[in-house]
């Protein structure tokens, strides 16, 4: 499929981070475009630009991911598509360091889904590396999050909904940990690139380090195709924010559908981010036929390349 347009890369690195964290997009985008310099496909380019993301340590993907409530378990999701039909992803994946790369390598298997302990198992037969621990920006926010049960007040504004909820994570804690012990430990967001290439190909590529508050084995909408990521011959769209509200959504398919229709990326991009209410943290990145834009409610890093 022939457009007659020039390459277009998006990255984001997650609702909610400071837009002073563009560099580590910028650098991003700039490796995705090497990628495809060297002969790489849409979905090569992309997978390139996220794991970039993940290996920065700042946005909450790979080296960045935050802990979960036991201060101990780190579990990552990551999804990738593009037009051609290649599909796949993980979900509550532990121990590996980049997961968007496992999620390009379930492309290869029967499957488009693999999750738990059977994705670590799979990432080991195909010798990704192990990650490297939990860095202190993660021991940081783990911190903060269990002073903001004591008093949600003092929670950042998009976490209090989380924090205001601790007795519901009491109820139904399903850690290994015990309860007490683990608010004893002081030790949301996504990063995702889009990118069309120059022979009109589309991809998406997306990762998360998880979310906090959350039970074991919660999956949210990144590796949820048409939720976090969809793909498809008129352009490709990645979601960041809080997963339960984007997948309610389908939020990237969604908004595939409006641009598919007619509809102007930004217009749609805009749309799609006032679908959420608007104390809910929500971005959007997308790239089409002739367009490549991002919309989100709160600040967040970004680059456009083109």
């Amino acid at each position: 499929m022939q457009i007659n347009a020039p390459a277009a890369i998006v990255v984001h690195g997650g609702s909610g981070s400071p837009s002073a964290w563009r560099d580590g997009c910028e650098r991003a985008a700039q490796r995705a475009l090497g990628r495809l310099q060297a002969g790489g496909t849409a979905l090569d380019a992309a997978v390139e630009a996220v794991t970039e993301m993940e290996d920065d340590g700042r946005y909450n993907a790979g080296s960045g991911s935050i802990l979960c409530l036991d201060g101990y378990t780190v579990e990552t999701d990551a999804g990738v598509m593009d037009n051609r039909g290649r599909l796949g992803a993980v979900a509550c994946l532990q121990g590996i360091k980049n997961p968007v790369l496992v999620a390009q390598a379930v492309t290869q298997t029967p499957h488009w889904l693999i999750a738990g302990d059977g994705a670590r198992r799979f990432a080991e037969v195909c010798g990704f590396e192990e990650s490297l621990g939990t860095g202190e920006a993660a021991k940081r926010y783990h911190a903060q999050l269990l002073r903001a049960f004591d008093d949600p007040s003092q929670a950042d504004p998009d976490d209090r909904e989380g924090a205001a909820k601790a007795a519901v994570f009491k109820r139904f804690w399903n850690y290994t940990m015990p309860w007490d012990e683990a608010m004893k430990r002081h030790g949301n967001g996504t990063v995702g690139a889009v990118v069309r290439a120059a022979d009109g190909d589309f991809a998406v590529a997306t990762s998360t380090g998880g979310s906090a508050p959350s039970l074991l084995g919660r999956v949210g909408d990144t590796p949820i195709v048409g939720c976090g990521y969809y793909a498809g011959d008129h352009g490709a769209i990645a979601a960041t924010g809080v997963g339960e509200y984007i997948a309610r959504q389908m939020l990237a398919r969604t908004v595939y559908d409006w641009v598919a229709q007619g509809m102007p990326l930004q217009q749609a991009l805009n749309q799609g981010v006032a679908r959420l209410p608007k104390e809910i943290s929500v971005g959007l990145i997308g790239v089409t036929r002739d367009g490549a834009g991002a919309s989100s409610n709160r600040d967040m890093a970004a680059h456009v390349l083109v």
